[in-house]
This record gives C-alpha cells, structure tokens and sequence, in this order.
C-alpha cells in the first residue's frame, strides 16, 4: 500500500494518485439536432441529489418551444446547469440514449484513462459538492447558474485507470444488494397488505376460531378519553408512519403550547388519532403514559376488542375511506372527525376477542419482520456512504491483483 501523503481540500490522497483540472478528466460536447415539427423527441431531466436521469416524456417537435437542443448517447455524463448545486447530474441510461436536452445542460465524455462512472461517484464527494456551488453564480439558491469553464479549471486527485474500475465494481456489487433487499422489502409490503386485508375482514379465517364477526358502531367499542390537566406527564405525538411517539423523536420544530393544561392525557393501550388527518390513516397505538396535544382524539377500547387489532382495522384502506366520508368540512385542508361523527361509524369485528388478539399478533409479527428489513436496508447505505468516501479519498485502497 502506498502512504498517504498528498494533500488537497483537506483531504490526504495516496502518493500515486494524480493531481489533474477536470478539464484533463472531461470534456464537454455537443451533437446539436435539426429538430423537425413532426418528428417525435423524448426530454429527460436530471433528479436533485445524485438520483440519476429520467425522461419526461416524448413530444413532438412542434410542442417543444426551446427549439435548440442536444442529442445523448448512453453513457454521457450529463450536468444539470441551474440545478448542479444541488447535486443534479448523471450517467445517461441505456433506455435514455438518443433523447434530447437544451443548453441548459452540459454533456461529457471522458478524456483519455478516465471512467465516467468513476466521475460520477466522485462528484458526490463534500468537495467536489462545494465546487459545484463555488462555481455557479446568482443571488438565490434556486436560481444559481452553473459557470462551466470556472468549474473545468477546478483540481481534483484521482487513480489510474484500472482503479477507478474495480472502486465502480465495488459501488455496484454493494448498489445491487441493496437493490435486491429494497425489492424484498416493496414484496413483503405487498404482502403484509394483501394479509391485513384478507385477516381484518373475515376472509381468511385463523384455525380454532368459527364465531361469526359482528357489525357494531365503534362508539360501543372505543370510549373517548378526556382526561386533562396532567401537565407534568411526558410530551407525545402522533404520526402517520410510526403512530404514537415521544415528541422529542419526532425532527420537526416544537410549536406545542407553553400551557399544557388542556393537553389530553393517553395511556399504554389507547388509540390516539390526529383529529384533522384521520381521513388520511394518522392514528395509531400507545405504548405510553402521555400527554398529547388537543388537536388528537384519544379513544379508550372497552373489554369487547383488543385495542392491537383495532389499531391495525384502522390502518385498513376500506376502513379509512369509512373515516374520509365520516369526516366533516368544506375542503380537504378543514376535514375533521370528531368523535361524536367517530362513534357512529360501522365496523365488522370478531365476536371472539382471542380471535382479534390472534390475528393482531400475526400482524405485529409482519410489520416487525417489515421494520427489520427496513433497518438493515438503511444499514446497508449508511456502510455503502462511509465505503465509498473511503475508496474515492484512497483512505482505503482495492487489491487490483483480486480483479485480474
């Protein structure tokens, strides 16, 4: 292994990297088109934060109004121009290559022993992140405009060529993992709803359990708590993705009142839900002793249900449409479901409460094999962020004698 000893940009580079201007890594190109009214062209855009490039659809010449445009090629880095500082460039796909961009975009290819894809992992380095905002000029973050030529002067330190190719493999290999356990996972989400669906309405029936299920009105089954004034209990919120929560876990600015005296009070087993956005499936159950903001309608399960499986009936689209219809106001942003129109609502549960405690453990266990999955998958970037940081600084080096 060589020592590391080049500095730049606070950065220490291995000795045997080279020190070149990103002109000797790119060079920028142009295959302008005579473009044709009737002829059909497909546009593509450049996605913020390294997301890549997508189309936006096929248009005839005659619907395009910027009438000078560009042709890529599949493997053509492309740089968005007013929205580089905020990480918008790319690799051209296979299925993009013959689209078109105006000259609000600038395309490259590679100069002599440069990989592109190597390029593209390396612009997402801090450094080169702050040379596309250094190097982009305008008084709004949102209207900056990217200075091509000063950004081309700009240093930067990289490998030879076959090292650039095995840091790319690497990236790939970890990329495609991670791809893989995000298809698991979109397959298990398909699969926990199709189970909550056939579980929560009777339609696949749990060995042991043969009671018929019967309609009632949720007011028979869930009293409203109103409990108030309990001013030194722990601040909670609701969510619509994780339901009830300590506030302090919650990213977003504390607005709560300093007066906490008409803060509702919920325990371990209540169902809160966001009076305002029930329609939209924010509720959830309690694992705490709380207070909540009054803007939430706490619901206390009386002994006929299990509050676990009530707390995933509600999470059930059929179920949150009922919600939506129930709710009152003029347009969306004003809809309310306030207990009084709550309790009226019909719902179909089993008679049996062991059936509903059996099928709520089912679930439970569904939506932690979920939750797993969801960790390791975020593991897994957080590792591939902190490998390639390493890899493309030369902190850590390839064995190229394993890729030959």
């Amino acid at each position: 292994m060589n020592s590391l000893s080049f500095n730049y940009n606070k950065y220490t580079f291995p000795n045997d990297w080279k020190k070149i201007k990103i002109k000797d890594a790119l060079k920028l190109i142009e295959r302008p088109i005579e473009m044709k009214d009737k002829g059909i062209y497909e546009l593509v855009t450049v996605r913020r934060n390294y997301q890549g490039i997508d189309s936006r659809g096929k248009f005839y010449g005659q619907k395009i109004l910027v009438k000078k445009q560009f042709k890529l090629k599949q493997g053509d880095y492309v740089i968005s121009k007013r929205q580089i500082s905020h990480g918008a460039c790319g690799i051209v796909p296979q299925k993009l290559d013959g689209s078109i961009v105006s000259n609000e975009y600038n395309v490259f290819l590679p100069q002599k022993d440069i990989n592109l894809e190597f390029i593209n992992l390396y612009s997402q380095l801090p450094f080169m992140k702050r040379n596309f905002y250094i190097s982009s000029d305008g008084v709004h973050i949102e209207k900056l405009l990217f200075k091509t030529k000063d950004w081309m002067k700009k240093n930067i330190c990289i490998p030879e060529l076959n090292e650039q190719k095995y840091i790319v493999q690497i990236y790939n290999t970890v990329n495609k993992n991670i791809e893989l356990k995000e298809k698991l996972l979109e397959e298990k989400l398909k699969q926990k709803n199709g189970l909550m669906e056939r579980l929560l309405t009777g339609v696949l029936r749990l060995n042991g359990f043969n009671d018929n299920w019967q309609k009632l009105k949720l007011g028979k089954v869930m009293k409203e708590r109103k409990e108030i004034g309990y001013n030194d209990l722990e601040l909670l919120a609701i969510t619509s993705a994780n339901g009830v929560v300590r506030r302090t876990e919650v990213d977003i600015k504390d607005n709560s009142s300093e007066d906490k005296s008409k803060y509702k009070r919920i325990l371990p087993g209540d169902i809160g839900y966001n009076t305002m956005r029930m329609w939209q499936g924010v509720s959830g159950i309690s694992k705490y002793e709380g207070i909540v903001s009054p803007a939430y309608t706490i619901l206390q399960p009386t002994e006929m249900v299990d509050s676990e499986f009530m707390s995933y009936l509600f999470k059930l689209p059929k179920i949150i449409n009922l919600f939506y219809r129930y709710s009152q106001g003029l347009v969306s942003d004003t809809l309310n479901l306030k207990y009084e129109n709550f309790r009226k609502i019909k719902v179909n549960i089993p008679t049996d409460i062991n059936e509903q405690k059996m099928i709520a453990t089912i679930l439970r266990n569904a939506y932690k094999e979920i939750d797993l999955l969801k960790k390791e998958i975020e593991l897994l970037k957080q590792q591939k962020k902190g490998l390639m940081q390493l890899l493309l600084t030369g902190m850590v080096r390839v064995n190229l004698n394993n890729n030959k």
